[in-house]
């Protein structure tokens, strides 16, 4: 049987995946700082109140929408406007995931072999959306010099001929930097200069952690034609509820243009489903408390972490927003891989070469419940870093 080359993956395990894997099958207590799940994080949830709007008789008619029902797209745009940006309904398309989001814009914008150019570091997603759609991607560094930040002179040296868009995650993953206003203006300004779009992950926007984070990439008009992503996996903190969106934005009739493609592409699927659109007012309506729980948790968490590492050889990397925290760490112990030690004794981490980091970092989910994560840093400090 011949299945296809963008399929085909090398899927072996790696060794810490299987290490972890064989711990738990053993029966191995672990403290699992890694979970970024909010579902199984404890969090309050209002199980009633959060289920009710699925159950509205309108989502027995089917009325197909391409771009996604008018009273969804006006949450949306409502979301935006709490946020300081007016973006107007027309401009919105509503998804099943952000995943799905990337491969309607990389379809929308890339022949076969065109490039795309994501971050590094930066969650390890964008491999397998790209090679279904048959795009090649291409890297651009974020340095650290007590803070991230682009290199623009690595960035705008990858630009090439088949360059088709720019993705940027505002704040990113892992890294947690947001994309500072000297920074927007440049990528606005190189993408115009190009004729390249701009991609604008803001999943994690609502999830600052030192000040009052960035604002989206909306609050202002962009000279390029730029696309902004979210959904309520992170906004409302439910990725078992498959809903999220694009925003359009720039030059107008390249909004018009882009939009009109972006139509066909969506309603060729239509894979929004009724329940959740007549669901998504309610639930952006309510996302304060949620969002409230995670930021308290994350900052206490993120306390503790400081403390711990403090006269340590770990050292926390600055961080803006979202909810996972990078710990520049020894590259071994003992002769042993951080992590691989850390997993001896009972402790998982994420070494940090999952994102893109180099060996001697480890990626830690701010999410994890307060037990846990005061027992998980309180053993790597005992065990693990101090000299």
């Amino acid at each position: 049987m011949n299945f296809s080359q963008r399929t085909n993956w090398d899927l072996t395990e790696n060794d810490f995946t299987a290490a972890v894997r064989a711990a738990r099958a053993a029966g191995r207590e672990l403290l699992d700082l890694t979970v970024s799940d909010p579902t199984a994080c404890g969090f309050r949830y209002t199980a009633e109140s959060l289920l009710a709007p699925l159950v509205n008789p309108a989502a027995m008619l089917y009325e197909p929408s391409s771009l996604g029902m008018p009273h969804a797209r006006e949450a949306v745009a409502q979301y935006y406007v709490d946020h300081g940006a007016r973006v107007s309904t027309d401009h919105i398309c509503l998804t099943t995931s952000t995943s799905e989001a990337y491969s309607f814009l990389f379809r929308l914008l890339c022949d076969p072999g065109d490039e795309v150019l994501i971050a590094r570091p930066s969650y390890p997603l964008f491999d397998f959306i790209a090679r279904l759609d048959d795009v090649r991607l291409a890297e651009y560094p974020l340095v650290y010099d007590g803070g991230w930040q682009i290199d623009f002179h690595r960035l705008k040296s990858a630009i090439t001929r088949r360059t088709r868009a720019i993705v940027v995650v505002h704040p990113n993953n892992p890294t947690g930097n947001y994309a500072a206003a000297w920074e927007r203006a440049a990528l606005d300004e190189i993408c115009a200069r190009h004729k390249i779009a701009l991609i604008v992950d803001e999943v994690f926007l609502d999830y600052p952690v030192s000040h009052a984070g960035e604002p989206s990439f909306l609050t202002v008009g962009s000279k390029a034609l730029t696309f902004v992503l979210s959904g309520i996996s992170k906004v409302c903190a439910l990725p078992q509820m498959k809903l999220s969106w694009v925003v359009a934005n720039g030059p107008r009739e390249l909004v018009e243009s882009a939009l009109s493609r972006l139509e066909l592409i969506a309603d060729t699927f239509l894979s929004v489903n009724a329940p959740m659109q007549y669901a998504l007012p309610e639930w952006l309506a309510s996302c304060n408390d949620i969002q409230l729980q995670i930021r308290e948790r994350v900052t206490a968490n993120l306390s503790l972490l400081a403390g711990h590492s403090h006269g340590s050889q770990a050292n926390l990397l600055a961080m803006d927003g979202g909810w996972i925290a990078v710990l520049r760490v020894p590259r071994y112990v003992q002769g042993v891989a951080f992590a691989a030690k850390a997993l001896e004794q009972g402790v998982v981490v994420q070494p940090g070469e999952f994102y893109g980091l180099s060996a001697g970092h480890i990626v830690l989910s701010l999410l994890t419940p307060p037990e846990i994560w005061q027992a998980g840093i309180a053993t790597l400090q005992l065990h693990l870093l101090i000299e």
